[in-house]
């Protein structure tokens, strides 16, 4: 039984995540944990679904504590000491939802899941009926955007008159990101900042399609200093200049990256990120006297992990980030898009703008391409991709940890692996000549997969 992918699990409420299912991984999780911290996030079907899961958890043993609606970074900030259970679809949209787990403030390793997975799979009936859980509200916001706000003061500089644009999409984002920016003494517009789970001022999803009102807003508005965009969740964002321009999100990593690498105190401070994100990551970290490190994709805080244990005691995980989500670990274990909301605006306002932030930044043209794979060739296929590649690209260095990526003398790259979840394999290129790049592996990735086929 396979449920959880990348980022938990997901899918439609009525076909998918469903009562019966969020039950069941209740009472699979229960079974690890004395107590638990259950939140949702805005969507209709989020009651019923915590409601189950609440019953699951008790019925394991599991004491469970009721935080209503919150961030998934709140959960996760909830669950530091206990474990933690949200239910959310994070962008995907209004029809879906979905489970994550979180253990002391990062989500469940690999491992984990597939022990939830095998109980599921089990039907274990409940414990005892004199053992089982008990139950009762708690409180979390209040004390998660006040860490937040202490958190942000220790970087860059005080917000003070800088005019922020948060586009909150009808999500979780409403009850925290602007709150914490005028707590921190920005000007703050805030859109579509009532919590809907229909959302319907945009798609959940941010991007720069469907962030067009912000940044019409952002060009309309000429005091605005830089907008905000967030999923349905608040652990995503997106990042637009006073221009209404959607900054690249990993120009952004690139961007908190060096900040936090130059701010260490370490002999070898070390970034974590995937391996779709770009090489403009690590040069803007090694110029700051750090590495990079990469970790297959939704998995940073297991690539946190193994960079800890495999280094010595002057390694330092100072940042570790994939596109559009970022773990802040000096904060905590778990992507949170709010503290990456109040620590940007401090940095834009210590360098005098977003501009100054950007130019150090090498921004070479960026493609993903999908080619269609069946499923039963993604293993062959890829097999044969790892001597391919090398031929077709032999002046460059080539890793098959995950996937398989070329890295150019020029700093160029490009990426070949299959999808999670699509009959798919993917190519990702960043290249001053993207589309040949992008076209010469192409052809190489058609090959390999027409000999599977």
């Amino acid at each position: 039984m396979n449920l959880f992918g990348t980022a938990g699990i997901r899918g439609s409420a009525v076909e998918t995540v469903t009562p019966e299912l969020a039950l069941s991984v209740g009472r699979a999780a229960g079974r690890d944990g004395q107590e638990f911290v259950v939140a949702r996030d805005g969507r209709e079907t989020g009651q019923a679904l915590a409601a189950a899961m609440e019953a699951g958890l008790e019925s394991a043993g599991a004491d469970v504590r009721r935080a209503g609606q919150l961030p998934t970074p709140a959960l996760a900030f909830a669950s530091q000491g206990r474990r933690g259970a949200m239910l959310t679809a994070s962008h995907n949209p209004p029809t879906d939802n979905g489970i994550k787990l979180f253990a002391d403030g990062e989500e469940y390793d690999r491992e984990t899941e597939r022990t939830v997975e095998r109980r599921v799979e089990a039907d274990e009936p409940p414990v005892a009926w004199d053992e089982w859980g008990d139950g009762e509200r708690t409180s979390v916001l209040d004390a998660y955007r006040d860490a937040v706000v202490e958190y942000a003061q220790g970087h860059g500089a005080p917000l003070d008159g800088l005019r922020v644009v948060v586009d909150c999409g009808n999500g979780m984002a409403a009850v925290a990101t602007p709150q914490v920016l005028r707590a921190l003494g920005a000007e703050v517009v805030a859109l579509n900042a009532n919590v809907d789970g229909h959302f319907p001022g945009r798609e959940s999803k941010p991007t720069p399609e469907t962030l067009e009102d912000l940044r019409e807003f952002l060009r309309e508005d000429p005091d605005a200093d830089l907008g905000i965009g967030h999923d349905g969740d608040a652990d995503r964002i997106v990042v637009v200049d006073g221009d209404g321009e959607v900054v690249h999100e990993d120009t952004v990593v690139a961007v908190l990256a060096a900040h936090y690498t130059e701010r260490s105190e370490t002999s070898d401070p070390v970034v974590v990120t995937t391996p779709n994100a770009s090489g403009r990551i690590d040069e803007q970290v090694e110029a700051a006297g750090g590495r990079v490190e990469r970790v297959r994709l939704g998995a940073l805080h297991e690539g946190i992990a193994t960079a800890r244990e495999e280094g010595d005691d002057d390694t330092e995980v100072v940042f570790a980030a994939e596109p559009w989500k970022h773990v802040h670990t000096q904060f905590g274990g778990w992507i949170d898009g709010v503290v990456s909301a109040a620590v940007i605006p401090r940095l834009v306002a210590d360098a005098g703008g977003l501009a100054p932030l950007r130019d150090p930044v090498t921004e070479r043209p960026y493609r993903k391409v999908s080619v269609s794979c069946p499923d039963d060739a993604k293993t062959g296929a890829m097999a044969r991709l790892e001597s391919a590649i090398p031929d077709e690209f032999p002046e460059a260095s080539v890793e098959t940890e995950y996937g398989v990526r070329a890295t150019f003398p020029d700093g160029s790259w490009v990426l070949v692996r299959p999808s999670g979840t699509e009959p798919y394999v993917r190519i990702y290129a960043e290249s001053d000549d993207v589309d040949a790049l992008v076209s010469e592996a192409t052809d190489v990735v058609e090959e390999a997969i027409a000999a599977e086929s």
